[in-house]
């Protein structure tokens, strides 16, 4: 099996989790010049917005960092008549925040192609995927323009199929993690397995390297995930309670008040699985009953998540955190990565 740190051309095994929407320049850097690798999240960017993201971040570091990209996985909708429908029952979170109820949209999300395509131009050290299995294509151009590629898996036998289909590296999540759950080949709700029993098991299973996440924020969750057979972890929560993030203040002090068993796996803000907390639009949403499937639920919410989060209002923001999100005590990420990296054996 090749060595991790060497495939990835980084010093410690440490992965930044990208955040979709979440993600910065300053933290993936911060990240990446440590001797890990940072992680940025391309959700919902076009192939412009690509292309600057990547330029910013070979700006800001000279070091390899990773791109993230979420699959389709054939479900999603597109903009129909249903929009206003759905968009109208979600009126007063934008009356709330002061803005109108946003109309159709020519599209929801950009484009794989175009997303592509921008990356391939771009090329970046390290593409991630969630959601699915990328095509021999996706892998093979990837590998043509020497960019590693690092699948994501919920579940053994999502691992098994990545690891089949040529990736360099696994991310085995476990339902400990915040954000979505990032199945594909069973519904999320019946992937749910923790970080501890899924890690050895996929370590069993794959002939690549493993990357642990889920429930990792501080040097005892680093050493067990090693103990485990993993040969590095990918840590979210506890970088997105650091200055660097792009979370709002309202965010980074809910994952430091927010004890475990407050977090809640839900569809309210996106219409996929994800964990959180359960604030104020979360327990509204899910009392309605009616949540717009994906990505429209995305877009609509996203629309007063948005402006709440620049009037910096907790309760109408996507709060995604994980269990282990009162462990985050980090006021920087250098402070995160140096606790981290206390836990890697070969550290010590």
């Amino acid at each position: 099996m090749a060595d991790l740190r060497a495939l990835l051309g980084i010093e410690h095994p440490i992965v930044l989790g990208p955040f979709g929407g979440l993600s910065s320049i300053a933290l993936t850097a911060a990240v990446s010049e440590a001797g890990g690798l940072g992680g940025y999240g391309l959700y919902g960017y076009d192939g412009d917005r690509i292309r600057s993201t990547i330029a910013a971040l070979r700006e800001a570091t000279s070091r390899p960092f990773a791109v993230n990209i979420w699959l389709p996985t054939g479900d999603e909708v597109e903009p129909n008549a249903q929009h206003t429908v759905f968009a109208q029952t979600l009126q007063p979170f934008y009356d709330a925040v002061g803005i109108d109820v946003p109309a159709r949209p020519e599209r929801y999300l950009p484009p794989l192609d175009e997303q592509l395509d921008a990356i391939w131009e771009a090329a970046p050290p390290v593409l991630s995927v969630v959601f699915g299995v990328p095509s021999a294509d996706v892998i093979d151009e990837a590998h043509r323009r020497d960019i590693r590629v690092v699948g994501t898996a919920t579940t053994v036998a999502e691992a098994v199929a990545l690891a089949e289909a040529g990736v360099d590296a696994v991310v085995a999540t476990g339902l400990e993690a915040g954000g979505h759950r990032v199945s594909f080949l069973r519904p999320a709700e019946e992937s749910l397995i923790g970080t501890f029993s899924l890690v050895p098991q996929v370590v069993d299973a794959v002939d690549v390297p493993v990357i642990a996440a889920g429930g990792v924020a501080d040097r005892r969750g680093v050493g067990a995930a090693f103990a485990l057979g993993a040969s590095a972890v990918q840590v979210g929560t506890a970088f997105l309670a650091t200055a660097e993030s792009a979370a709002t203040a309202a965010h980074r002090d809910a994952i430091r008040s927010t004890p475990a068993d407050a977090t809640v796996l839900t569809r309210a803000m996106s219409g996929r699985l994800a964990r959180g907390a359960r604030n104020r639009a979360v327990r509204a949403i899910e009392a309605s009953g009616t949540i717009a499937p994906f990505p429209m639920q995305n877009w609509l919410t996203g629309r007063f998540r948005a402006a709440a989060g620049e009037q910096n209002l907790g309760g109408l923001q996507s709060l995604w955190m994980g269990q282990s999100a009162p462990l985050a005590s980090y006021q920087t990420a250098a402070e995160a990565f140096g606790e981290l990296l206390a836990g890697v054996p070969d550290e010590r």
